[in-house]
């Protein structure tokens, strides 16, 4: 199928184009997210949410422009405008944190952190699980895969969707 085509059985919604553009360009998207280094996300959150905005902003997909730059392009959007705003997180120099402000600093994180749990908690079982095993106890996508017997782009989705409820429930608090 040309390009045109191609892009236009997405812009239709097609089922199968979209699982053909997963297939075989979620490890290149994983291998372009990997050069960079985050703190929070990991590079398959980046994939999944390229895959979403394409889904969800397919209408806008250019028939006369080639579909792997495009979709290359809103990968590295993505992963620009989040190194952005990680940047723009000021960091404290230790050395100019007193004692006083630490112990008052202790009782917000543990609000936060009882807070985060609690949101935990109100994820489906197999996403918390995920989420838990991931982001709390630091396996890797493949390992959490042994444990649970899914795939790892499962897993990845899984992710995903936790973090998303998650970022969603921080925000309305």
């Amino acid at each position: 199928m040309d390009n045109k085509k191609f892009i236009l059985s997405l812009k239709k919604g097609n089922e199968a184009a979209f699982k053909e553009v997963y297939f075989n360009y979620y490890d290149k998207l994983t291998n372009i997210a990997r050069r960079f280094n985050f703190t929070v996300l990991t590079p398959e959150d980046f994939v999944q949410e390229t895959f979403l905005r394409l889904y969800n902003k397919r209408e806008l997909l250019n028939e006369d422009v080639l579909f792997d730059k495009q979709l290359f392009t809103i990968c590295k959007n993505i992963i620009i405008n989040h190194v952005n705003r990680e940047n723009k997180i000021v960091q404290l120099d230790p050395s100019q944190v007193d004692i006083v402000q630490e112990e008052s600093d202790s009782g917000i994180f543990d609000e936060r952190k009882e807070k985060l749990y609690n949101f935990i908690n109100q994820l489906p079982e197999q996403q918390q699980k995920i989420f838990t095993l991931h982001k709390l106890e630091n396996l890797s996508y493949k390992e959490i895969a042994e444990i649970t017997d899914l795939s790892e782009k499962t897993i990845a989705n899984h992710i995903y969707l936790a973090s998303k409820f998650i970022r969603k429930k921080i925000e309305e608090h």
